[in-house]
């Protein structure tokens, strides 16, 4: 069975409201998703990094407990594990204050097999991060090599507004790379001033990659391709506990049903039917909106259960 290979940084989270401490679960973009797709039975590998203290303990337990490897996650003896105060709002969406106290930041590892289609999962600063992006480029161009599908999740947030400009080369270099980007009207307002699917597309990722996926919270999401444009709907029947990590579920659930419908890298070159990406945006919104019925950051236990590949034929 094909494998999903997520690279990204470890953080526990630790979720406000009413400026009350509420819940404290292991998160980060990439790891959230990781730990639906691993409670749902796909074979996962997560690549990463975290503290030689008490949470960092927390987070490979947890990883582990969810069914997803940790070979790749090394522990830094002389490092603590990083922090996230999420503030919830009355909408139950979150304005975040991130604490690192790493001495430096480091990524040391040995790249895991891969084989074509399979997908590779790889976003936010840290996919931007200039310390640490020869040992990400490189990777990357591994994954390639091997017939890989990359997904990329732009997820850029305010805090790094000031670095755009430093950071371009890398953003650009990373749509060249990816066989689909993925990001928010607020990645593409705070990177280039731009609130429109098309205009974006258009100016933005086109030349570097034809797979696009724009979603902007409860508003429609839309997609484009070269050869195709469709805007879909959100359900809004859903009760929003908190919308913390409901992106990186849209992804899990994008990679989910990448996986079930036999979708290939040479497909996605070519270009998917209309049928197509409503089978893989109704699996996204789908696990996108069992994330935000409750306070952690990812699908439930038994919503991983039911969705089992284990439970399904392939």
């Amino acid at each position: 069975m094909r494998k999903v290979i997520g690279i990204g940084e470890t953080v526990l989270d630790i979720i406000f409201r009413n400026d009350q401490p509420t819940a404290a679960v292991p998160g980060g973009s990439t790891f959230n998703a990781m730990i639906s797709l691993g409670r749902c039975g796909v074979p996962t590998d997560f690549i990463s990094e975290t503290g030689n203290d008490r949470i960092g303990k927390r987070i490979i337990d947890f990883l582990q407990e969810n069914g997803v490897n940790t070979e790749h996650v090394n522990v830094f003896p002389d490092s603590k594990s990083p922090l996230s105060l999420a503030f919830l709002n009355d909408s139950n969406d979150a304005e975040y204050i991130f604490y690192k106290d790493h001495p430096r930041d480091q990524l040391d590892f040995v790249y895991s097999e891969i084989n074509a289609d399979d997908i590779v999962l790889f976003g936010s600063y840290y996919a931007l991060n200039p310390v640490i992006r020869p040992q990400v480029k490189g990777f990357l161009d591994y994954a390639r090599s091997r017939g890989a599908i990359i997904y990329y999740d732009v997820n850029f947030r305010p805090s790094h507004q000031d670095e755009v400009m430093k950071l371009t080369p890398n953003l650009l270099e990373n749509f060249g790379m990816a066989d689909i980007v993925r990001g928010s009207h607020e990645d593409f307002d705070v990177l280039f001033k731009k609130k429109d699917a098309d205009a974006v597309y258009r100016s933005e990722i086109s030349f570097y990659c034809k797979n696009f996926i724009y979603t902007q919270g409860d508003l429609p999401v839309e997609v484009r391709h070269a050869t195709f444009a469709k805007r879909y709907p959100i359900d809004g029947s859903t009760t929003v506990i908190s919308t913390i990590g409901a992106g990186d579920n849209f992804n899990a659930g994008f990679i989910f049903g990448l996986i079930q419908a036999g979708i290939t890298c040479d497909m996605l070159q070519q270009g998917l039917t209309e049928q197509q990406w409503d089978e893989l945006i109704a699996e996204a919104m789908c696990f996108s909106s069992e994330c935000c019925k409750d306070l952690y950051n990812y699908v439930s236990l038994e919503f991983g259960k039911n969705h089992s590949f284990n439970n399904k034929p392939i």
